[in-house]
């Protein structure tokens, strides 16, 4: 049985052209692609490639300035953050929340629009496996070309799961009994018609979106729609903490507000979402409301 793709570059000595992070004394990270006969540079000295080539992972090297670096392959989080970019990245941090709460699973088969430059892809391909598909979307050929060499660098090449459309969801979807569709882009309002019929019924969507207006829209429009169960909206930040003795403490510094998250299930067709029993609070739906059914709709959600 064939190992899962890119499986073989996850374990093992250091291979020719294995991605590799060093870590110096400061905590620092330095990653680069092995080579035979090439040198690693820094401003501490350098060393051959060679010299790990062949080592185990977790070894320690030294300059020639006799610095010691601590050589690991980087995990996928750590890849994402040092790959060249496009686009903006989705950060770790809200990729593992799509994982989670879009249930993505081995042999799913999975849309997502806005490829950026590739992050949420591998992480979606590695959670689906070589028997699930993903097919992606990206309107600009440039990021496409860009996503296309991070995923498959850090592969090892193709995934057998991938499939890359340069053009915009709504004009080209074409999928049909697909299990999860994830919306990184500005206006995912406006693709959910497409997105109604390429899911099943129970599907998910999952929409990444960056300010509190293209939340609230993206929201009512899902409401108004009326296929989707009542969707779910959240944000998460991550707060590392110093731990040295009795020195424990939260550091300064934490990775804050990156984007919003928002879930909704489909429904069976022909089926009308439970009216909801939430009262909103007083004026949400008042005069000043210009949202999707702010006309039609301000009554019946009293």
């Amino acid at each position: 049985m064939s190992e899962p793709t890119g499986a073989a570059r996850r374990r093992g000595p250091f291979q020719v052209g294995d991605q590799v992070q060093l870590t110096d004394p400061k905590g620092r990270h330095y990653t680069f692609t092995l080579e035979a006969g090439k040198n690693f540079h820094t401003h501490k000295g350098s060393f051959p490639h060679d010299e790990l080539i062949g080592a185990p992972e977790g070894s320690v090297v030294r300059t020639t300035g006799n610095v010691a670096y601590l050589a690991l392959r980087p995990l996928l989080p750590d890849y994402v953050l040092s790959m060249p970019r496009g686009a903006a990245v989705v950060y770790p941090k809200d990729a593992g929340q799509i994982l989670a709460f879009a249930d993505i699973f081995a042999g799913a088969r999975v849309v997502e629009a806005g490829v950026g430059s590739g992050s949420l892809s591998s992480f979606l391909l590695r959670a689906i496996g070589d028997q699930g598909m993903l097919h992606s979307y990206e309107r600009r050929e440039d990021f496409a070309e860009i996503a296309t060499q991070n995923v498959e660098r850090y592969f090892g090449g193709p995934h057998p799961a991938w499939q890359l459309t340069v053009g915009d969801l709504q004009d080209n979807l074409s999928d049909t009994d697909v299990d999860r569709v994830i919306l990184d882009m500005l206006a995912p309002w406006e693709c959910l018609e497409v997105v109604r019929k390429a899911l099943v019924p129970g599907g998910i969507l999952c929409c990444y979106v960056a300010t509190t207006t293209q939340l609230a829209r993206t929201v009512e429009s899902i409401r108004e729609i009326g296929c989707f169960a009542e969707p779910t909206a959240w944000e998460s930040m991550i707060r590392n903490w110093h731990v040295e003795g009795l020195a424990v403490r939260p550091d300064h510094r934490m990775i804050g507000h990156t984007g919003f998250l928002l879930t909704a299930r489909r429904l069976a067709d022909g089926v009308e979402p439970p009216l909801r029993r939430r009262r909103p609070a007083k004026g949400a739906y008042g005069e000043d409301y210009t949202g999707p059914g702010s006309e039609s709709g301000s009554a019946s959600r009293g």
